[in-house]
């Protein structure tokens, strides 16, 4: 997925920046980079974190830049922040989201004869690149960003930071990833994590809206885009990517899931010695359990939290069970003899979960009944790339389906939870699992938990549908995810 940080201040801002993309760490596993103003121009470091966390790669890089603004970025994979230079001047850009039409936009820039691209990689082009090449076809910032978010299907989030000192924060479209922004006398920052902000001394400000762009200089702030009224802001932030300690919208990670663990103690009770959280997200969906059912809660897997990173992230699967074996260490005491029951945030493949089902019997498990989090994962998230499956039919739902029906089943079908062909999904789910019972949290039960009106979630990985649509069309086409093909003039709010 990833995260940026930015801050704009009065006095040095590198240690702020330098602590605050840290704090994003946990978003992405690949690349990390930062990109300081200093009176000479700008200071620019990119490091590969796969083996080695943030800190440690940018100690030196802490120690010798300097300067009052600065953007810093945890990336999934392309290199960032990108310096460009354009006819709105040299700025530093950096990214998050998805674009999932970037061939074809890559195709339409060629297409003029005047394109290219410099910071190519396996993948091929370099999404920021792209980015910043559709912003400069534009007279302003303001309007290249207009028209990027138009041409974008997918989702981009940015910072912007120019040589004059000035940062353009600009959520996307549709504000599927949040920017919040905090204060302190001295200094304005933007983050996607508003845990970052406390142990700096920044105090919440507010959510940058969907689609919002605003201007920061050591002055002040000034919104030149405002906020579209559609949103669709991803559920799974609150499920499993956030923090914590961070809140979205005014509504906090760690409550959220409290909220979720007790939804699932009243829908799907069972008796039990204990209940425990596959390790780390699922930790809190336990703890609301566990108080909602009056069972203890224990700890029968922890996590050697010091050098194992998160097991979705790289892209090899042998890679992935690898960490996912080893970062979990068992307590045979808290495991054998024992009904357990263990919450996790979901299940995407199975297979990890598979292997930790088999360790807990092997080691003296009477029961194991897992409750999950969200409702099932029926399709693959197309807006910020949350798993690294490369197929829909990587999903242990969709394998599932096509056991049940083929190929050409009707998918839409499994996500009623009270439906045979959902309760059918589940049940063979839970056989090949080798679980006692298996139940997934129902969808209005989620989004009370997380406090916010559906129609303002993305809840598209479990339903297919996508609530959102270009602010002031008059299409009709509210199911649209793509970039705008209308002729109809875009109205901002």
């Amino acid at each position: 997925m990833g995260g940026f940080f930015g801050v704009v201040s009065k006095q040095d801002c590198v240690a702020d920046l330098f602590f605050g993309t840290d704090y994003h760490s946990h978003l992405g596993t690949m690349r990390g980079g930062l990109a300081v103003l200093s009176p000479k121009g700008f200071q620019r470091a990119i490091h590969d974190i796969s083996n080695s966390q943030f800190r440690t790669k940018f100690e030196n890089d802490f120690k010798r830049f300097d300067g009052n603004a600065g953007i810093g970025v945890i990336s999934d994979n392309e290199d960032q922040p990108l310096l460009i230079a354009s006819h709105l001047g040299v700025y530093a850009i950096v990214t998050v989201g998805v674009i999932t039409n970037l061939n074809e936009l890559v195709q339409e820039m060629f297409s003029s004869h005047s394109a290219h691209f410099s910071e190519m990689s396996q993948s091929g082009v370099n999404p920021t690149e792209l980015v910043a090449m559709l912003i400069n076809t534009q007279e302003t910032f303001e309007q290249g960003v207009q028209y990027a978010q138009l041409k974008i299907a997918g989702s981009c989030s940015m910072l912007i930071l120019t040589t004059k000192g000035t940062l353009y924060a600009v959520r996307d479209r549709y504000g599927r990833t949040p920017i919040v922004i905090g204060e302190k006398e001295d200094a304005f920052a933007f983050a996607m994590e508003s845990s970052s902000f406390p142990n700096l001394g920044y105090r919440y400000s507010r959510d940058i809206g969907p689609g919002e762009m605003v201007r920061c200089d050591a002055d002040g702030l000034t919104t030149v885009i405002r906020p579209g009224k559609e949103m669709a802001i991803c559920a799974f932030l609150w499920v499993y990517f956030g923090y914590p300690a961070s809140s979205y919208e005014g509504k906090n990670v760690e409550l959220s899931r409290y909220n979720c663990g007790a939804a699932l103690a009243r829908a799907n009770p069972v008796d039990a010695d204990s209940v425990g959280g596959v390790p780390d997200s699922g930790v809190g969906h336990a703890l609301g359990y566990a108080a909602e059912a009056g069972i203890r809660y224990a700890r029968p897997f922890v996590k050697y939290t010091p050098t194992w990173p998160r097991s979705f992230m790289p892209p090899d699967q042998k890679q992935r069970e690898l960490i996912a074996l080893m970062k979990l260490i068992p307590i045979p005491d808290l495991i054998k003899g024992k009904r357990l029951i263990f919450c996790d945030d979901s299940i995407v493949r199975g297979t990890q979960l598979r292997d930790q089902v088999k360790r807990l019997y092997d080691d003296g498990a009477k029961e194991i009944h897992m409750r999950i989090a969200c409702p099932p994962l029926l399709y693959q998230c197309k807006f910020l790339n949350f798993s690294r499956s490369r197929s829909e039919m990587d999903l242990a739902t969709r394998r599932t389906i096509r056991e049940i029906e083929g190929d050409h089943a009707d998918v839409s079908s499994y996500r009623d939870p009270s439906g045979a062909p959902y309760q059918e999904m589940v049940g063979r789910i839970q056989k090949r699992l080798g679980l006692s019972s298996l139940a997934y949290q129902k969808l209005d039960d989620l989004t009370q938990a997380i406090q916010m009106p559906k129609d303002r979630l993305c809840t598209y990985c479990f339903t297919g549908e996508d609530i959102a649509k270009p602010n002031g069309c008059q299409q009709g086409c509210s199911r649209c995810a793509a970039p705008c093909t209308s002729t109809a003039t875009p109205v901002r709010s």
